[in-house]
Order: C-alpha cells, then structure tokens, then sequence
C-alpha cells in the first residue's frame, strides 16, 4: 500500500473512533470517482468524519449547510452585474472544489438538491448557459438524518442514485463511545490539528493504480448476477439499473487496493455490495410491512448467488 495512504488511515483512526470500516469505504469511493452518502441520527460525528477526511487528503475543501430557504444558486453560483465595468460576470459557488461536504442534505427541498445533479454526474455545471467544468478530482460526500426526523425531506430517486455509496453511520461500541467522551471532555484544548498528509498529485497517482486493479471475467459476471437477481426478486419492487453494477465494480478495485491486493476477489465483492445497492432498489410492500431492511433483503440476494471458483 501507497505510504502517505496508510499514513492517511492511521491518522484519521486516531481522529475518528469506530469507524474504520465506513473511512475505508468511504476511500474507496473517492478514489474512483463516486460520491457518498452518509446517513445517521444527528450527534454521530457524520460532519466530522467528512472534514477530517478531507483535511487529510488534501485538495480545496468547501462546505454547504442545506437548509430549507437555500436557493439552487446558494449552490451553483450566478451572474452578477460589475458596474464599474458595465458588464455581467460569473460568481461562482462553493461547488467548485475538490471535496465538497453537503451538509444535512435532506433538510432542502428536492429543487435545490437538484442543483447537484449535473455537478455529481458530469463534473461540469451550467450556469446562465455558459458550461464550466469542475475541478479534477470533484467528489461530494452528503451527510443526511434518517427520512423520519423532523423537518427533512426525501431525496429524489434521480439525486440518489448519483452516489456509488449509502452508508450507515451508527453509535460506536460502549468501550469506543468512553473513550471519545473522555478525550471530548478531557483533552478539548490538547488536541492535536489535523493537517493534510496527501497531495492532489498523489491522490491522482493512488486512483491511476487502482484502474490496475485486474477483475476477471467469473468475477464480472458474479456482480452482474448480483445485479440482475434485484431485479427477478419478489422482494424488490424495483431492481437496480447498470450502473449499479459499475458502481460495484468500480467500487471492488479500490476495496481490493485498501486491503493490498492488485485483483478483486468475490468477498470483495460481497463487501461493497450492500452500500452499493441499498439506495438503489425499492423493497416491495409486504417486506416494509413485515419489516425487514434493505441491507437484509441484499445480504439475502448476494448470498443466494452461486461464488465463482
């Protein structure tokens, strides 16, 4: 593994306790391209696990509070008129970055989310007509509360499926959850700051190795049967689309990379799946009256498929 990327992972372990398991996804997002997002109750340090992450990677970083009276130009930018020049110029807005962290996304109507959709999908936005592209790398990691909190509203289906990632961020273990509360009331003025231990230039090497990453065919078709069994199962009122199982691809050669390994193997597989597909299907009537979870209903359909040898 790259130093300067297991540097990164130790740092943000000191940093961020019990969350080893969504830092290496979230990695491994990144650093093909995908955006993420979290999702957790408000006080689980969604926030925090964003802004040391990015601090850490290095790269321009802004940040946006989506609140309900933010406007899709809050997001954008605008044209503005220079008087002392007598002409319109383009302000544009804190969407140009490498690491944008969207904020409590679901707390904005759908119209202002909807200002990220061409953002996350081509790299590029417009604005009055004219197109500027964003700058390379560009990933938006998204915080939101769960759908039934007060004051939040669901994200489109379209806004969804723009992320590679849905993960669950939940409380640590008991041990885990002492430890921070003791370092927060003990240690909040002797913390250490935390500074960037990665460049835009090693980033962009660590992504060109991951594209090295070899998958073989008995692999590709094991995520596409994946894929294609969303879509056959009376559990699923709407199955995932291909581009799910890009994601899954995609996703599996950076997980493979983070765990030293220059292929993919089919626990690899296994392992991004449920983050992959959890926001991409609509479970079917009676199993949300029976109960059962998306990553249930996942987990079920990834083990009834046959493993490759």
């Amino acid at each position: 593994m790259n130093e300067q990327l297991s540097q990164l992972m130790n740092q943000y372990e000191k940093r961020i306790i019990g969350q080893t398991r969504n830092m290496k996804l979230m990695l491994s997002s990144i650093f093909v391209g995908g955006h993420v997002l979290l999702e957790g109750v408000p006080g689980t340090g969604k926030t925090q696990m964003v802004r040391t992450l990015a601090t850490l990677l290095g790269g321009d970083f802004k940040r946006i509070q989506f609140t309900p009276d933010l406007l899709p130009s809050d997001i954008t930018g605008s044209m503005i008129y220079n008087m002392k020049s007598g002409s319109f110029e383009t302000l544009k807005g804190p969407v140009f970055t490498n690491v944008l962290l969207a904020d409590e996304i679901n707390r904005t109507p759908a119209k202002t989310q909807a200002a990220l959709l061409e953002a996350m999908e081509e790299k590029q936005l417009t604005i009055q007509g004219d197109t500027y592209p964003l700058p390379d790398p560009f990933f938006v990691v998204a915080t939101q509360n769960p759908i039934e909190s007060e004051g939040t509203y669901m994200l489109p289906e379209a806004q969804q499926d723009r992320f590679l990632f849905k993960l669950h961020v939940d409380f640590p273990e008991f041990e885990e959850e002492v430890y921070v509360l003791r370092q927060a009331v003990e240690s909040s003025n002797k913390s250490a700051q935390t500074s960037a231990v990665m460049d835009i230039e090693t980033f962009m090497a660590i992504a060109r190795e991951i594209e090295e990453v070899t998958i073989e065919s008995s692999v590709y078709e094991y995520m596409m049967s994946i894929v294609r069994k969303t879509r056959d199962s009376e559990s699923i009122r709407y199955g995932a689309s291909t581009r799910a199982g890009i994601a899954i691809a995609r996703a599996s050669k950076a997980w493979a990379y983070l765990n030293d390994r220059d292929y993919v193997t089919p626990d690899d597989v296994k392992v991004v799946s449920v983050p992959a597909l959890r926001h991409r299907i609509i479970l079917s009537p009676h199993m949300e009256l029976e109960g059962s979870t998306h990553d249930q209903v996942i987990q079920g359909l990834v083990g009834s498929v046959p493993v490759p040898r």
